[in-house]
């Protein structure tokens, strides 16, 4: 639609993790950077001690691999994605006109 302005900026309270399809995109960032950064610790660690742990323990080891990719909330990229979002948020606005879209600082 020609000239059509759409804000795309999300409430504070909204779903964390809106499935695809439900108006918004995907939300990986956590309520606190700290809170994010242990969260990537978690699962990173999880995720080297399956392997490294692998001699060790043999199999039973991966089961470490689920923990780190719950923490992660899907994969390392989704993590990353995550903390852009958690870094970004609330400084940053996505607006969109007549099909192309801008950032700017909120404020």
């Amino acid at each position: 639609m020609a000239g059509t302005k759409t804000d795309t900026t999300r409430e504070a309270g909204a779903d964390a993790s809106a499935p695809p399809g439900s108006g918004g995109p995907p939300d990986f960032a956590s309520a606190s950077l700290p809170r994010h950064l242990l969260r990537g610790g978690l699962g990173f660690g999880a995720l080297a001690g399956a392997f490294a742990l692998l001699p060790v323990l043999g199999p039973v080891s991966l089961l470490l691999l689920p923990v780190g990719l719950v923490a992660l909330r899907g994969c390392p990229m989704c993590w990353a994605i995550g903390l852009a979002q958690t870094v970004s948020r609330g400084r940053l606005r996505k607006s969109c006109e007549d099909g192309r879209c801008s950032l700017s600082r909120a404020g």
